[in-house]
């Protein structure tokens, strides 16, 4: 069978994610999400991977949640309705969860439609790269239920902003590359056929730095969204930084620096 994921390394330490049902715009089904969990554990636990790229087969980067039937989560057995729906809610909704937990930077090259819980996979992403055709909706509303789902309420006013999350959470209406990109939604919009190579341009990157290091600066980014202020912000840094200066990292640095060569970092 056809993987429903498929896992590529197109550099050194990158791994690279593709959802693959291209007929159906990689709409969500159990099968589908389960496989992405099972990728994203086997990449957390691999400390040779230190960045990773996720897209999309075909014109689509992923549509929703698959109208025709999302199927049954691992363990859903149809005994009680209630227990199975919210076990299908949960198996969805902590993707996003990991891709956060995920030790390694995660970057979206979204290649084309990314509605519902397709936007919440960008949004919980470190680094979001679009194509000019991509399009963007918080789709949930529009078949009934509340756009407060998947952790898009709380990620989204984080990353363009109350009023505009409100505007866009609220009508559910479409927007663009072009809109992301203004309202900072996006780091940048690629013409066709640049979009992978500008994902791979900023996961080569990634990967060329100290991974404790890395590592460590996606923790604090994203800790710094939920603490209430800048003086633990700042004690918390404090200690993150003192713990980044134990092992090998910093002398290997400092000396490719002084000696004028790349530096080679342990995994």
């Amino acid at each position: 069978m056809t993987p429903l994921v498929l896992v590529e390394e197109p550099a050194p330490h990158v791994r690279q994610l593709t959802l693959n049902r291209p007929d159906e715009l990689n709409a969500m089904t159990a099968e589908l999400c389960e496989a992405l969990h099972v990728e994203l554990r086997r990449i957390a636990a691999e400390r040779s991977v230190r960045a990773v790229i996720l897209t999309g087969a075909g014109r689509g980067f992923c549509a929703g949640v698959d109208l025709h039937g999302y199927g049954a989560a691992p363990g859903n057995d149809g005994s009680d309705e209630p227990r199975d729906r919210l076990a299908n809610q949960e198996h969805m909704s902590t993707l996003i969860l990991e891709l956060r937990a995920l030790p390694q930077p995660v970057i979206a090259a979204v290649n084309g439609p990314a509605a519902g819980l397709g936007l919440a996979l960008a949004l919980g992403c470190d680094i979001r790269y679009a194509a000019a055709q991509a399009v963007f909706r918080v789709a949930f509303i529009n078949i009934g239920v509340s756009n407060c789902d998947m952790g898009t309420s709380w990620l989204l006013p984080r990353l363009i902003g109350a009023s505009r999350s409100h505007e866009l959470m609220l009508t559910g209406r479409r927007f663009d590359a072009e809109e992301a990109l203004r309202i900072g939604l996006l780091a940048d919009v690629l013409d066709e056929g640049k979009l992978l190579e500008r994902a791979l341009l900023a996961a080569t990157q990634i990967a060329s730095l100290a991974p404790w290091g890395v590592r460590l600066t996606k923790q604090g980014m994203w800790a710094a969204l939920e603490i209430p202020s800048q003086q633990a912000v700042v004690e918390y840094e404090d200690r993150q930084q003192i713990m980044a200066t134990f092992g090998q990292a910093v002398p290997e640095a400092v000396g490719a620096f002084l000696e004028k060569r790349p530096a080679e970092f342990a995994d």
